[in-house]
């Protein structure tokens, strides 16, 4: 049994327990290292294999990735990358950033596509799933809510109507880790 470790830090997801990207439950056996684990990975990978349990610390290590060529996020979803990562649209990020959030960071779960956003020349780290009320009090610590609103073809003035923590329209709040300030993004299903 592989628990009484230390849950490894992970930059871009510093609270995967908090935001329900692992499950503490009864031991089951990673798919990557066969130890028994009762905290264990339950988010999106994306892989041709089926791959049903994954250990943080496989993920971490980048075990789980490189065993079963997968990502934990979608290159085409990471704001500012094109559709490979060699080749970045408007926004530049060290190829480290990428590969740490791509292939050693759990991802989070969206109702659609999950997008995951930047600021000051870096990826942001994800905070959690939110809606209206729990951003209200944050307003004055966001980057631009309005833009991050208008990039998804809204305006700020229709999130206390529409915008609930496992509701319809699902927020998704990210930090800069250099600035500490906030970014929006949501879908709808």
């Amino acid at each position: 049994m592989i628990d009484n470790k230390q849950l490894p830090y992970f930059k871009y997801h510093p609270n995967p327990i908090e935001t329900g990207a692992f499950t503490i439950s009864t031991p089951i056996t990673c798919d990557c290292c066969k130890q028994q684990t009762s905290v264990y990975y339950t988010n999106p990978f994306y892989s041709a294999n089926d791959v049903e349990f994954l250990c943080p610390w496989c993920i971490a290590g980048g075990q789980a990735a490189e065993k079963f060529n997968g990502e934990f996020q979608d290159y085409c979803g990471i704001e500012g990358i094109s559709a490979s990562p060699e080749q970045p649209d408007s926004i530049h990020f060290e190829r480290q950033a990428i590969d740490e959030l791509v292939l050693r960071t759990p991802g989070y779960r969206g109702w659609q596509q999950e997008v995951w956003l930047s600021h000051c020349g870096d990826l942001c780290a994800f905070v959690g799933y939110v809606g209206w009320d729990e951003i209200k009090d944050k307003l004055e610590f966001f980057v631009d809510l309005d833009r991050d609103c208008e990039a998804l073809h809204a305006g700020k003035e229709d999130l206390p109507k529409y915008l609930r923590n496992n509701g319809s329209c699902q927020g998704y709040l990210f930090q800069c880790l250099h600035c500490g300030k906030y970014r929006l993004y949501f879908d709808c299903d």
